[in-house]
């Protein structure tokens, strides 16, 4: 008698896992190219902080080109059979790198689109993006002064000559815009880390007196340009804004790719070592920012490993360099080898992923909405890199209108979220919801742990695992194909699970 109680309670468990909760569910809107989930002053889409069921259950999340958004079912852990299936195997002692987490960037074009949405429209956006409902970002990249996406050319200090930096000032566009939603996600994300980076040094410090093309900056300005970003680094703390961490310039080598003008400040890695190593190091230790650290590189992956090998033949700039930041542009075209390697070389400098975004397409001068395929291109990159060392991923534009802007440059990128200001309402994309995957549920100081398939060569879908702070198991799994497929994941601790996946399709499984 027993024994049918038990297998009845079994078969109640195994129809309670396949019901789906959703907190606060997405509302779909159909566009040519696919669905967005739309949110307004009133509504938005969330997902709560998940409480894990006892030992030998799981949490799954669906998110799929059909129209789920983190859809969550519960399951069990089982005895099934693994002679015939794909086969996923966890071995926790096995380690890599621990994670420093997940985010945006508040560009001028980014904060300028929030703020034409109304204060509560606005507040759900951040909330998004930030609160424990939403991603849970803990990473946030900040332009100093002015970038493509940008509505004009402009640095903190366009006074030509101005030795002492007295004419050194914020923009209107760091104290209306940047400022007041760096100040209101912070508060929404305590752990929230600001990541600094510079696209051009003041015209009149650099070789050819332009914000764009090919400039150097001039020797004799190499320790003002140092003291230029220390104050802001000081500007941005009188406003509660401390940075984490700053880089040495944003894509140094862009001048060197033809036709490609961009703001930018130009630097060879000979060069950019000897700056880091008699003037930015020097200046940012002995000043009360000698915490925040220095990332090199801030360029494609493609210049690994040879850029900052080069730069780090002179010791002094490499031991004032704490890690090194990337970009995501011909990752298809560069093997992810080149991340691996660049941490064989140098496995005392963490990698960062900084900015990432998919080309866009438009179509009547608008973005083109609701692209899964996007989404896909951030799902498989992220995986990609997370197996390769990197310790975080930053998105490009935390929103774009539904022309891609505003910006003064002729560059258009996608982004996850895009702004409707005429309807006070913002979409959210798969782009949105393929960072959510990881960055909801990989907090800071998880640790990667060992993935691995039974049949290497012929595995069908991608994947990486984790273990939280708080010892939780976390599991994301792509199946990149377009008919469904089945995979066992196989836990040593706690048994296996059988998992149908749904085609075009990522989960993250949960577990204590």
């Amino acid at each position: 008698m027993s024994q049918r109680i038990i297998m009845l309670q079994y078969a109640l468990v195994l129809i309670w896992c396949i019901y789906a909760v959703n907190a606060d569910p997405c509302i779909p809107r159909e566009f040519e190219n696919g669905t967005v989930c739309v949110c307004n002053a009133t509504y938005c889409d969330s997902t709560p902080a998940h409480d894990l069921p006892e030992v030998g259950f799981y949490i799954r999340y669906t998110s799929n080109e059909d129209g789920l958004r983190l859809d969550k079912t519960q399951g069990a852990f089982g005895n099934v059979s693994t002679s015939e299936e794909e086969l996923l195997i966890l071995l926790r002692n096995i380690t890599y790198q621990k994670i420093h987490g997940f985010g945006g960037c508040f560009t001028d074009s980014a904060c300028i689109s929030i703020k034409s949405l109304s204060e509560d429209a606005q507040k759900n956006l951040m909330s998004s993006y930030f609160s424990s409902e939403g991603n849970a970002y803990n990473l946030g990249r900040v332009p100093i002064a002015g970038t493509d996406f940008s509505t004009r050319l402009y640095t903190h200090d366009d006074y030509s000559g101005d030795l002492l930096l007295k004419n050194f000032s914020l923009a209107d566009e760091d104290l209306y815009y940047k400022i007041p939603l760096m100040q209101q996600a912070l508060e929404m994300s305590p752990e929230l880390k600001f990541i600094a980076a510079s696209w051009s040094a003041p015209p009149w410090m650099k070789t050819n007196n332009d914000y764009i093309g090919l400039g150097f900056l001039l020797k004799e300005y190499y320790q003002l340009y140092a003291e230029y970003l220390i104050k802001f680094l000081d500007e941005y703390e009188n406003h509660g804004l401390e940075m984490w961490a700053i880089s040495t310039g944003n894509e140094p080598n862009d001048a060197f790719i033809d036709g490609y003008e961009i703001n930018s400040l130009t630097w060879l890695s000979s060069t950019i070592a000897e700056w880091v190593a008699e003037n930015l190091g020097p200046t940012i230790s002995e000043s009360k920012h000698n915490k925040t650290l220095i990332l090199a590189l801030d360029d494609q992956t493609s210049y690994l490993p040879n850029f900052v090998e080069e730069m780090f033949v002179n010791e002094t700039a490499k031991n004032y360099t704490a890690g090194i930041a990337v970009h995501w542009y011909y990752d298809t075209d560069t093997p992810s080898s080149v991340l691996q390697e660049t941490h064989d070389l140098f496995p005392d400098k963490f990698l960062l992923m900084t900015e990432a975004a998919v080309a866009a397409n438009l179509s009547d001068g608008k973005l083109l909405l609701g692209s899964w395929d996007s989404g896909e291109k951030y799902i498989m990159d992220i995986i990609d890199n997370l197996r390769n060392w990197v310790t975080g991923w930053i998105d490009w534009n935390l929103a774009l209108n539904e022309e891609g802007g505003p910006h003064w440059h002729y560059t258009y990128d996608q982004s996850s979220i895009v702004v409707n200001a005429e309807a006070d309402e913002f979409y959210k994309q798969p782009l949105f919801y393929a960072i959510s995957h990881f960055s909801k549920f990989i907090p800071r100081g998880s640790v990667r742990v060992e993935l691995t398939h039974n049949q290497v060569t012929n595995a069908t879908v991608d994947f990486v695992a984790f273990m939280t702070p708080e010892d939780k198991t976390v599991l994301v799994i792509f199946n990149k194909w377009s008919e469904e497929r089945q995979v066992i994941i196989s836990d040593p601790e706690r048994g296996n699970i059988d998992l149908q996946l749904s085609p075009n399709s990522v989960q993250t499984i949960i577990y204590k």
